[in-house]
């Protein structure tokens, strides 16, 4: 009788860099599936509609007699600078929560790409609401609808 046994000789060695091996092919696809799979998908910014006509927007603002301008400058989609333009030394020096708190609104509204939601102190409460108006006016102008 001859039977044909065959004796196969594993090493421990072996068995655990293919278990590792194996494990990381698993958390590769796993990360894979949650990368590229389903839900995810690609979306051009040109699918969105344009939001503003890009350009710059000037709303006068008017403080006791003296006169300076909020500037907004927008690309179609997006709110990219605001600074106050024309402000003399003097309006600054007689209201000088104006400058602090644009740079607030301004940082806020960068991030938010919004005029909603803005956090202000409750000592430039009047100042920050008449440059949140003037930048909403500016807005307006910009806006394609």
């Amino acid at each position: 009788m001859s039977s044909k046994t065959k004796i196969v000789v594993l090493h421990m060695k072996e068995i655990i860099y293919t278990g590792i091996f194996l494990l990381f092919l698993v958390i590769l696809g796993i990360l894979m599936f949650f990368m590229f799979g389903p839900g995810k998908t690609m979306t051009a910014s040109t699918d969105a509609a344009d939001l503003y006509i890009p350009g710059v927007y000037r709303t006068s603002v008017d403080l006791n007699g003296n006169t300076f301008d909020v500037e907004v400058t927008v690309d179609s989609d997006r709110i990219q600078s605001i600074r106050l333009n024309n402000l003399s030394e003097t309006t600054a020096a007689m209201f000088p929560l104006v400058e602090p708190a644009l740079d607030s609104l301004a940082s806020q509204i960068y991030s938010s790409q919004s005029l909603e939601n803005l956090d202000y102190s409750s000592d430039q409460k009047y100042t920050s609401m008449m440059l949140i108006d003037a930048i909403e006016s500016a807005l307006e102008k910009a806006r394609t609808e």
